[in-house]
């Protein structure tokens, strides 16, 4: 793998490391509406994979017979199939529970709509077999050649969406939430609380979510993605709606965990003192300001300064707890290989 005219060349599949050939590495491929381009995703998938699990996700189309077509010549593929559509964090669910039944070390999570090089595969893998990350994904926004590629639409709604992750995850160094190009140690798995991942669209940040609680390592790595004329199965009003609503939520119970069950400390108390003070100063001066336009008669300048020094400094606090929360994000893997 190399770097060239500012693009990345990834090796080819012949001259793989034999320390990729001795693990058992799954990729898991939740599948839905993808028969034009599930076929050229797994032929594509290099020979060094242990097992390809793909995931029919109640797909009304012709998905399933060209994958059971491939399968006569691959006997590497797995075909697991949903009765009613349960999304595509409920298809990955299942493909890493039959991945860890099955020995599975290190699992490679794409999607089958042919938008995630599977050429990447090797790149992904790379913190994992080293030992610098427990869990890894792709981005996106690395190089901004590749930014000006992405649908307006997309980009905007990536970028906003990324911002409230960080908050919601805690994991302020990477970006991207949502690409599912992903690739993640299966001991880490065994940590995580499946029933609080969700099984929609939200599936990726949730993971992410659950996986800054257990103090999980993440590396983000440049993948780049190939847009051509698919129909994302996800409503951007829909996203605008109720993805703010759920990260709120769990950046709410991300810090009552993180700073108030398991580790009361300075942050926490940085925490606490700035919201009382912000809180304070915000109520007081909006009382008195209201009770100066019934009564027509202005606020003492003493009145003004203790409605803003508490606010003013509540804000200082505040930004220190904020300065704190981003040192905070784990710097060693939560699993070892050894």
């Amino acid at each position: 793998m190399g770097i060239k005219n500012n693009q990345l060349i990834i090796s080819s599949t012949s001259k793989e490391p034999d320390m990729l050939k001795k693990k058992k590495i799954f990729v898991v491929i939740p599948a839905y509406l993808c028969e034009h381009s599930i076929a050229e995703v797994i032929n594509r998938i290099p020979k060094f994979v242990f097992a390809i699990i793909v995931v029919d996700d109640a797909s009304p189309d012709n998905q399933k017979n060209v994958i059971r077509k491939i399968m006569k010549s691959d006997k590497r593929i797995k075909l697991l199939s949903h009765q009613c559509n349960q999304g595509v964090g409920g298809a990955t669910k299942t493909g890493y529970e039959y991945a860890i039944k099955n020995g599975a070390e290190y699992i490679v999570k794409m999607d089958g709509d042919g938008q995630m090089d599977p050429d990447y595969v090797i790149p992904l893998l790379d913190p994992l077999l080293k030992n610098k990350a427990d869990y890894v994904k792709g981005n996106r926004y690395l190089y901004l050649r590749q930014i000006s590629k992405m649908p307006l639409v997309r980009r905007i709604g990536n970028f906003s969406f990324s911002i409230l992750a960080k908050m919601a995850s805690g994991y302020w160094n990477i970006f991207d939430f949502t690409n599912g190009f992903t690739a993640i140690n299966s001991k880490m798995i065994s940590h995580l609380d499946m029933s609080k991942i969700n099984k929609r669209f939200f599936f990726e940040t949730s993971l992410l979510i659950e996986l800054g609680l257990e103090k999980a390592l993440v590396s983000d790595i440049y993948v780049p993605t190939i847009y051509k004329n698919e129909k994302s199965n996800l409503s951007e009003m829909d996203s605008f709606i109720r993805f703010p609503f759920l990260l709120l939520r769990a950046t709410l119970r991300r810090i009552f965990i993180q700073y108030i069950i398991r580790d009361f400390n300075v942050t926490t108390l940085f925490l606490i003192t700035g919201i009382l003070s912000t809180l304070f100063g915000l109520i007081f001066g909006l009382s008195h300001w209201w009770i100066s336009i019934r009564s027509g008669i202005p606020t003492t300048t003493g009145g003004v300064m203790v409605a803003f020094l508490p606010f003013f400094l509540g804000i200082q606090f505040l930004l220190q707890f904020l300065i704190l929360d981003i040192n905070n994000a784990p710097i060693k893997p939560r699993i070892s290989n050894d």
